[in-house]
């Protein structure tokens, strides 16, 4: 038994390392700052460990990963709404400036600026676009992650796109 649980820490290790990156993206372009991203990031990798044996390989190991950390993501992000001492407001204004003053971040203004927008996206929206935007994943692969249909994520997707650059054109 001692031999199964070293295999199986040493398997779960591999994973980590291999896949720790990519999930950290995925969890980043939804919740935004980096410290919250490395919390969800270990959160949604506990999960993942305590929910090892619930892994049947119906799916690639990735999209039950990424369907973790993007649940435990807009747990997060439904957590930060929902706290009493900030505003949905509070939350929503000012992403691009908070961006630009954040060590980690690298991008430039427009690109703090599309953040902006897509922070100010419904869940469902902002989880499909970063995943087909920045993943470019297929929405076979988005519809495993987030238990919607095709058809409903394209259509997401659409009006995530058409909401983001309808935010760009008001802030031009």
């Amino acid at each position: 038994m001692l031999s199964d649980e070293k295999t199986r820490r040493k398997g779960f290790e591999l994973l980590v390392r291999e896949y720790s990156e990519q999930l950290y993206w995925q969890i980043r372009r939804i919740v935004l700052v980096h410290e919250d991203a490395d919390d969800v990031l270990q959160n949604s990798l506990i999960k993942a460990w305590n929910g090892l044996d619930n892994f049947h390989g119906d799916s690639k190991i990735i999209t039950w990963l990424s369907r973790i950390a993007i649940n435990e993501s807009l747990d997060f992000m439904r957590r930060q709404k929902n706290a009493p001492m900030l505003s949905t407001d509070d939350v929503d204004t000012g992403i691009a400036n908070q961006l630009m003053a954040d060590d980690y971040f690298d991008g430039d203004q427009t690109e703090a600026q599309l953040q902006e927008a897509i922070a100010k996206l419904p869940d469902v929206q902002r989880t499909v676009f970063t995943l087909r935007y920045y993943d470019e994943m297929k929405y076979s692969d988005i519809s495993r992650i987030t238990g919607t249909s095709e058809g409903a994520l394209k259509a997401s997707y659409h009006i995530a796109v058409k909401k983001i650059s309808e935010f760009f054109r008001q802030h031009d």
